[in-house]
């Protein structure tokens, strides 16, 4: 009967046509020293996420938080973009170390798909925070607020009974 054997951080299942059995580790100190990391690591990573997230979202440009300034709102996208990196760091080392320490210990090549999503989550993790790092302006010397910061301008013509050849018939800027 052919039988194939799946190895998570959190279960080890047995796979056949006819049965799907999964035992979940409960001995923690008992199991290897790549399944204890990797499970640290993965909560660390998920429990990281959630600030990192809402650090993220409140340094939107279409959320404002009382009268602040756009240079807090640039500390606290740099800070999330750092958060971001830690949360792709602690996904990263065990989506690579958990495949070989399994490899090496039991020669099992299934890991199933949650391997993959992570590599793509580290990915995305990394991309993402790499460019928020790099496009905040992290200087300091702008006290303005974020409303100052961002003025909409429109032309306002002149008088309609004026003539065209008017000088002073040119496009005014106003702020809205």
């Amino acid at each position: 009967m052919d039988e194939l054997l799946s190895k998570g951080p959190w279960e080890e299942c047995v796979i056949s046509t006819a049965l799907y059995h999964c035992a979940s580790f409960t001995q923690i100190l008992e199991l290897p020293a790549y399944i204890q990391t990797t499970r640290a690591l993965m909560i660390i990573g998920s429990i990281l996420g959630l600030p990192a997230v809402g650090l993220l979202l409140m340094s939107m440009p279409c959320i404002s938080l009382g009268n602040e300034t756009q240079s807090s709102k640039n500390k606290r996208a740099i800070l999330g973009g750092v958060l971001m990196l830690i949360v792709a760091l602690c996904a990263m080392v065990p989506t690579i170390w958990f495949p070989i320490g399994a490899n090496q210990e039991f020669r099992l090549m299934s890991f199933g798909f949650s391997l993959y999503t992570g590599w793509v989550g580290t990915v995305f993790c990394l991309l993402g925070g790499m460019m928020l790092m790099c496009s905040s302006d992290s200087s300091t010397s702008s006290s303005r607020t974020y409303q100052d910061n961002n003025h909409f301008y429109y032309s306002k013509q002149g008088g309609g009974n004026q003539p065209a050849a008017s000088s002073n018939n040119h496009a005014k800027s106003a702020h809205v």
